[in-house]
């Protein structure tokens, strides 16, 4: 009861929050465009009842979450359009253009029933261009899309090159600044490849954040065989069951598309590891673990699918892993490895790093090994794990193929990372919004934050006395002294001392400085610098 207390008051505070939000006091007319685009789940999509019109949100919600997911957003794939389609005939899933966009991107709770981080999207990125200057409708943008299609569905394509070119004329002609996170990372390179006259025409920068670009290997081999959870803690038990979510994503092309990369050389190869009772030599029973690269992985999958069904509306329908969908994602990936910049735009890449990010998993044990593939949904799976964001290795989002002007490497969450100042810090250097440090570089990541600055003057009978104080702070994200902090912080302040003198004939020309510089150790990212200095000099 307490936990779901605290959770209320968080919620009530957020509220209260955003009521208090006062009309942006700063707006900056020379900043360049900026559209964001999410990742997967990452935009709100309403239910149309072709019928009546009537529209009601079925992603995020909590009351009757369950429920409305599997009778709206329950789908098939086409193959002969690439689309996959609602199940429910008398539905249209739309994605509102509220806000320019904005409004389906930022909060997927518009109602704030959950109140938590895990319904704020691009929300405190949001807040934060807006504090730099940018302005809802005419530098800032949101481009939402159904994330049950393919990346490269035309229909989705041809809404973002409507929207690239509305965003260029509402801006006053201004090229763009994209910056997509995850899935949509691959959309935009989609459409890059496809589109690539259209791109240039109007796209100034592209910065993809925490992008899969050769896929999510573990995530998303779990994902189709176990489902996939959005939320945790007690709002699962609100919220879309991850049996739900798993019907689902077997007939979404946009999950096939983030399998890992067949054809690309992994430093460390993405396995489906299964702990299989086989018979050996001498006949008796003997378990063994069974290891399947990408490619041969496909017939476990096909197996252990084979027989899965879901009843709708009184039918059983049957959901197998879809191999005309793996037809439609093996051109796409061909799409994707053709992708080039092109020469006037610049693409830079952050992707997270510090988290155990799944990329093999393992189902069964030596104690109980898997006997039938067709009870696989029903394991628990573990992983192997690499460096990355949790969600996304950071191999796989290294590896975008491009020519890039920056690659950078930002400890943190798969979406949390949308949070992160330290991205903040890149983005504004990127986008060249508010007061530029012209000493802060976002490979090296450092910052230089003046603290303090005095100076003083005085003269007296032909002898003039300057003094000098000045203090920094240098801000940066070193993971190394930061590990050390304890053993840091006992060490002593770097003191060094710099003299200086001029003699002349008789004296008149003499002149003398002291400067003492003071560096104290770095403890959270953080080193101060003192500056103290005396100059004296005699013009008699």
């Amino acid at each position: 009861m307490a936990v779901l207390l605290d959770e209320i008051v968080q919620s009530v505070e957020l509220w209260l929050r955003l009521r208090r939000r006062k009309p942006q006091p700063y707006v900056d007319p020379n900043l360049d465009p900026v559209l964001l685009v999410p990742g997967i789940a990452g935009s709100i999509l309403n239910a149309v009842d072709v019928e009546t019109g009537k529209e009601e949100r079925v992603w995020v919600r909590l009351l009757g979450a369950d429920y409305t997911f599997r009778t709206k957003l329950w789908s098939y794939f086409d193959p002969s359009t690439g689309k996959t389609i609602t199940l429910d005939p008398k539905t249209r899933i739309v994605v509102p253009e509220d806000r320019y966009g904005l409004y389906a991107i930022d909060i997927l709770d518009p109602d704030l029933i959950i109140g938590r981080e895990c319904v704020c999207y691009f929300h405190d990125m949001i807040l934060e261009l807006l504090k730099w200057g940018f302005e809802e409708g005419k530098t800032l943008f949101g481009f939402g899309y159904d994330f049950r299609q393919s990346n490269r569905l035309q229909e989705t394509l041809d809404r973002f090159a409507a929207k690239l070119e509305s965003v260029y004329k509402a801006s006053g002609e201004k090229k763009i600044n994209i910056i997509s996170h995850s899935m949509g990372g691959l959309l935009v390179k989609c459409f890059m490849s496809l589109h690539s006259d259209i791109f240039e025409k109007y796209v100034k920068n592209w910065i993809a954040i925490a992008a899969p670009f050769r896929g999510a290997p573990g995530y998303i081999a779990s994902a189709l065989l176990n489902g996939m959870s959005f939320v945790d803690g007690w709002e699962q038990n609100l919220f879309i069951s991850k049996w739900s979510m798993h019907q689902l994503l077997i007939e979404c092309p946009s999950i096939y598309e983030l399998m890992a990369c067949p054809d690309f050389k992994w430093q460390h190869r993405p396995l489906l590891e299964l702990w299989r009772e086989k018979q050996g030599c001498d006949g008796n029973p003997g378990v063994i673990l069974e290891s399947y690269p990408p490619i041969e992985s496909i017939k476990v999958f096909k197996e252990a699918l084979l027989s899965n069904t879901v009843n709708y509306d009184g039918e059983n329908i049957s959901l197998p892993f879809n191999l005309e969908i793996l037809k439609w994602t093996d051109e796409t990936h061909k799409i994707l490895s053709r992708a080039k910049v092109p020469p006037q735009v610049k693409f830079y890449n952050i992707y997270g790093i510090n988290l155990e990010t799944p990329h093999s998993v393992c189902y069964g044990s030596e104690d109980i090994p898997v006997t039938d593939l067709k009870q696989l949904r029903y394991f628990q799976p573990t992983y192997v794990c690499v460096d990355g964001d949790g969600t996304v290795p950071a191999e796989s989002a290294k590896a975008d193929g491009l020519k890039a002007e920056a690659r950078v490497g930002v400890p943190g969450e798969h979406r949390g990372i949308l949070c992160e100042h330290h991205v903040f810090r890149i983005l504004k250097h990127w986008l060249k919004a508010g007061e530029i440090d012209p000493y802060y570089n976002p490979l090296n990541d450092y910052v230089i934050l003046p603290t303090a600055f005095e100076m003083e003057k005085h003269q007296e009978e032909g002898i003039q006395v300057t003094s000098l104080k000045e203090e920094w702070e240098i801000i940066s994200e070193d993971q190394e002294n930061n590990n050390v902090d304890n053993n840091v912080a006992k060490r002593e302040p770097l003191v060094s001392s710099i003299s200086v003198s001029q003699g002349g004939e008789n004296n008149s020309s003499r002149a003398e400085a002291r400067a003492t510089v003071i560096i104290h150790p770095q403890t959270e990212g953080k080193q101060h610098v003192e500056l103290n200095a005396v100059s004296v000099s005699v013009d008699a």
